[in-house]
């Protein structure tokens, strides 16, 4: 017999003899004419026929000439981790293109915009109102009371101004958080 058994390969390769015939039945080992197995020519073929992810599988905690468990366990880590990101990564692309996701420094533009323009509306507010406020009191105090009332366009004005100066004030106090 010029090479191993597939027992001795098998404790060689540190594989199940089930394993050894499966590698066999594949044309994955190399043989001599007797039919036993030529060790380093099949160790060989196996290494640049097998997945890696394969080979330490099947070594399943034991050292093998590949890499030693440590080894085998930061390439599981890695490769879960950028199987992880590649899904993350596509699922945020679908977002985009279904219009879920919008620019943050856009979002951010839009809304101080919004807010400064309402503020810019309610500060000048009181003057466009006033007047007509002044008016509608007077004529309602006047018909309740009987006698005419005088009420000043400039006291409502600036009375209207000051409530509504609090209120954007209190308003002020929000924050906006886009996560």
């Amino acid at each position: 017999m010029q090479g191993m058994s597939e027992r001795e390969y098998s404790a060689h390769s540190k594989l199940s003899r089930g394993a050894i015939q499966k590698a066999k039945r594949n044309g994955r080992m190399v043989l001599y004419g007797d039919g036993s197995i030529n060790a380093a020519a099949s160790d060989a073929r196996r290494a640049g026929t097998t997945d890696p992810d394969q080979q330490r599988r099947s070594v399943a905690g034991s050292e093998s000439s590949i890499s030693g468990p440590a080894e085998s366990s930061s390439y599981l880590k890695a490769r879960t981790a950028l199987t992880v990101y590649q899904a993350q990564e596509r699922q945020l692309s679908i977002q985009k293109k279904k219009g879920a996701l919008v620019d943050r420094a856009r979002a951010e533009t839009l809304v101080f915009r919004l807010a400064r323009q309402e503020r810019d509306v309610w500060v000048t507010w009181p003057a466009r109102v006033a007047a007509l406020m002044a008016a509608q009191v007077s004529a309602e105090v006047e018909a309740a009371s009987g006698t005419p009332v005088l009420i000043e366009v400039a006291t409502m004005q600036r009375v209207l101004e000051t409530h509504v100066r609090e209120q954007l004030d209190a308003l002020a106090d929000l924050k906006v958080t886009l996560g």
